[in-house]
């Protein structure tokens, strides 16, 4: 799938991802828009998700730190 090769390059190269679809897809795609946008959201959703995680782990059975579940 060609066309999900400039999202999949966003999580490890930004700046090769934004120049890779713009190349292939044209500045004003909406592929283009997904790749720069897609990553400048991302970091803070999964920053949001760690801090809700660590608040609300007293709520589950054996929610120790560094404790895995069995």
């Amino acid at each position: 799938m060609p066309h999900l090769r400039p999202l999949i390059g966003a999580s490890n190269h930004f700046e090769v991802a934004i120049a890779t679809s713009t190349m292939l897809f044209g500045i004003s795609s909406g592929a283009a828009l997904a790749t720069v946008v897609g990553v400048l959201i991302e970091v803070p959703l999964m920053l949001m998700l760690v801090k809700i995680c660590l608040k609300t782990a007293h709520w589950f059975k054996g929610a120790e730190m560094g404790v895995a579940a069995q």
